[in-house]
């Protein structure tokens, strides 16, 4: 038996309320499957499970659980039922002091009741209905699994799963107060040391003006997807910024997943990873962009979108402050900000011309490196936004 726990979706989160469940025990669920709608101060978030197993005992909903706290118990192949335990989720959300919330429904099934007689037509009718027969309180003699069980346990099924929960959007104050927590403590136990350089600009977007003259509008491409792009290559070329400061020590990441700094409307900030983003090309990396800005703001992100940015960009796109120094956000180890290109004048060729320009800024932990490594990002940032054709 496995606990599925409460993830931790940012640094900036202390608890979390599941306010609707997408699966019911008895149900198989594996790696990567949505199971929940956990609503914290960044709004509703669709919870990926990240076990193989059949699902027990789920905690009750409306119960403010800490990062952590169990919510699930998850019967792995050839394990019987739990019997009730005062660790099972709901005895959790009693042990947290959790504010009385509306009781659930009662399950489907009944965990701490191994019922290993089951009729032939009952564990058909249940494998097809996508039911566990073996943990269904059976009716006939013995204690046996009918085919009325199965029948009884779907219809419960249905009203539990109808109608569903309605999800709230996020409340920017929580949100706020959540953030400035999150910084401060940041600012209070991170060494930062910030770097900045400005970077000729022209010959990515002579690339991007070519590029999307011949291209639909919605094929098109936006300056901040070359800045993201140039990021993500960049961290292939400086490893030690990719990453996590745990336990006393740099952990490096396994993969590239850049955290995309997106302001919701009304106030609030969340920053949601773009999985693989040395890997994908850059109409790639410009739908992923306009995917996750929408489902940002609408409340749509996954719990895996939060909890594993190997490396936060924020840019201030056309509109904002020529440049901007970030705050790491932990336990990531590193921050790149990118301002609005500007119009400057430049050395080009012996002769002062004027060129489109951008500030790329870096805010990293002197606990993981120093400024050498830092200037070797910019540098390498700087390479990449030179040669667009091969971004």
């Amino acid at each position: 038996m496995a606990d599925f726990t409460m993830p931790s979706l940012g640094a900036d989160m202390e608890t979390g309320k599941v306010v609707e469940w997408l699966v019911k025990p008895g149900d198989r669920v594996k790696p990567g499957d949505v199971v929940a709608v956990v609503e914290t101060h960044k709004g509703a978030i669709d919870v990926e499970c990240f076990l193989d197993g059949v699902i027990d005992e789920l905690a009750p909903l409306g119960a403010e659980l800490p990062v952590g706290a169990v919510l699930a118990m998850v019967r792995r192949a050839g394990e019987a039922p739990a019997e009730p335990k005062a660790s099972h989720p709901a005895a959790v959300a009693k042990v947290v002091g959790a504010a009385a919330a509306p009781a659930a429904a009662p399950p489907v099934v009944l965990p701490g009741l191994t019922r290993v007689k089951v009729s032939p037509a009952a564990r058909q009718r249940a494998a097809a209905l996508g039911i566990e027969a073996d943990v269904l309180r059976g009716s006939g003699a013995d204690g046996a699994v009918t085919l009325a069980d199965v029948e009884q346990a779907a219809s419960r099924s249905a009203a539990l799963s109808t109608p569903r929960t309605a999800r709230r959007g996020f409340d920017p104050a929580l949100m706020r107060q959540a953030i400035a927590a999150a910084m401060a403590r940041s600012k209070r136990e991170i060494p930062h040391y910030y770097l900045s350089a400005t970077v000729d600009f022209g010959a990515a977007q002579a690339w991007l003006d070519d590029h999307n003259a011949t291209h639909e509008p919605l094929e098109r491409l936006l300056p901040a997807t070359l800045l993201l792009k140039a990021c993500a290559k960049a961290l292939t070329e400086v490893p030690q910024l990719n990453g996590f400061w745990r336990d006393d020590a740099f952990q490096p990441a396994a993969a590239i997943h850049i955290g995309w700094a997106i302001s919701l409307r009304g106030g609030g900030l969340v920053a949601p990873a773009i999985h693989d983003a040395d890997r994908k090309t850059l109409p790639e990396l410009m739908a992923a962009l306009r995917d996750l800005v929408q489902r940002a703001r609408a409340g749509g992100l996954r719990s895996s979108e939060l909890t594993d940015p190997t490396l936060t960009v924020t840019s201030l796109g056309e509109r904002g402050a020529e440049s901007v120094f970030g705050v790491i956000y932990p336990p990531q180890v590193a921050i790149v900000g990118f301002g609005r290109v500007v119009v400057r004048p430049w050395v080009c060729g012996g002769a002062v011309l004027p060129r489109p320009v951008v500030a790329v800024t870096l805010a990293a932990d002197h606990r993981a490196s120093d400024g050498h490594v830092g200037g070797q990002l910019l540098a390498a940032i700087d390479r990449a936004l030179q040669d667009p054709a091969t971004l």
